[in-house]
């Protein structure tokens, strides 16, 4: 089989981009053309992974070997149609129907993956890597009880979110030499606005989570606040499990101000790359303000913000891509009734 892209495989993936999230089918092509077919691969590889961890079909052993082979394939140690005919006939109907498709087509998207040049072929591969390791880790250590502490949310946070934020900067980077002048600061930074987007949905599916057996959150927090996790059952109304998650409500907001400064280093003429980051900013505000209101909700749809909300976002901020003062001031108002938790290490 051949390994080099064709037409085919492009269109491939814009295609199966729309079935499996709408939300970055419609960041992904805001982005410069140069960046969009690697963003839009590395979204694909990364789902795979996912996809690779979520299916509660597989064993921990079958997650494990099958999220290893995978990176093997990304770096073109492992031929992409033996990892796609070992893993598609053992997804099971929880996985969906897309997902399927795009597990089943893993040799085009790699076929993708393999035609860009070694900084971005780098960046991806290394991402994978720490990702499959990462997921597969701690889904063997899954349970109701929650993680230890918040470290480990930091940690979990990373594998799962962070090292996403840092491919990113890498292939930001390589596209634009002013933009790698920020280098240092935009790869810090892009840690702590992975671990925003990603606290933010954990706290949204903190129930969905629940029903196939894992919980995300940090158990310190909340014992803290004299609430043991282990006696967290839906519709929770118990004073001291709210004031817990009013303290990572308050910690994603600051992980999200902190996305905001990344977005101000990217130079204001590039609005693509700028609306790209801010869209996902602006939802996941609006999540947590769904979330602060009802911190008593008991699933995740209580708290999805409606397609209104996401229409006015991407004006809202597609408007003001290029002004940062403008961008903080409404960064400030939307967020404003949030907590405010002072945090070390960001």
């Amino acid at each position: 089989m051949s390994n080099i892209a064709t037409l085919d495989d492009t269109r491939y993936q814009e295609h199966i981009l729309q079935g499996v999230s709408r939300t970055f089918a419609l960041t992904i092509p805001q982005l410069p053309p140069a960046l969009r077919e690697v963003i839009g691969n590395a979204y694909l590889l990364c789902r795979i992974v996912d996809t690779v961890e979520d299916d509660s079909a597989l064993t921990l052993e079958q997650t494990r070997e099958l999220a290893g082979m995978f990176t093997e394939v990304v770096s073109g140690k492992t031929d992409a149609e033996t990892f796609a005919q070992a893993l598609h006939p053992l997804l099971s109907e929880h996985t969906i129907p897309a997902e399927h498709d795009l597990i089943k087509h893993t040799p085009s998207v790699i076929r993708m993956t393999h035609s860009f040049n070694p900084a971005q072929r780098q960046a991806l591969e290394r991402c994978i890597r720490i990702m499959g390791q990462g997921m597969a880790a701690y889904q063997e250590s899954e349970s109701l009880s929650g993680l230890e502490n918040l470290a480990e949310m930091d940690r979990y946070c990373y594998h799962v979110a962070g090292v996403v934020g840092e491919m990113l900067t890498e292939l930001f980077c390589d596209y634009s030499s002013e933009i790698s002048q920020h280098r240092s600061e935009l790869m810090q930074l892009s840690v702590s606005f992975g671990q925003g987007l990603q606290m933010t949905n954990i706290l949204k599916d903190i129930w969905e989570d629940r029903k196939r057996g894992a919980c995300w959150l940090p158990r310190d927090i909340f014992l803290r606040e004299g609430f043991d996790l282990d006696d967290l059952q839906p519709g929770c109304s118990v004073p001291e499990f709210h004031a817990g998650l009013g303290t990572l409500i308050g910690i994603a907001r600051t992980h999200l101000q902190n996305a905001l400064t990344y977005t101000c280093l990217i130079p204001s003429h590039e609005t693509g790359i700028r609306r790209f980051c801010l869209w996902a900013i602006g939802m996941a505000i609006l999540t947590l303000n769904r979330i602060n209101q009802k911190r008593d909700f008991t699933t995740g749809t209580e708290v999805k913000i409606s397609r209104w909300n996401v229409r006015m976002t991407v004006l809202i901020t597609s408007l003001l891509a290029g002004q940062d003062w403008t961008l903080r001031k409404v960064f400030s108002l939307s967020s404003r009734n949030l907590p405010e938790v002072k945090t070390t290490g960001l």
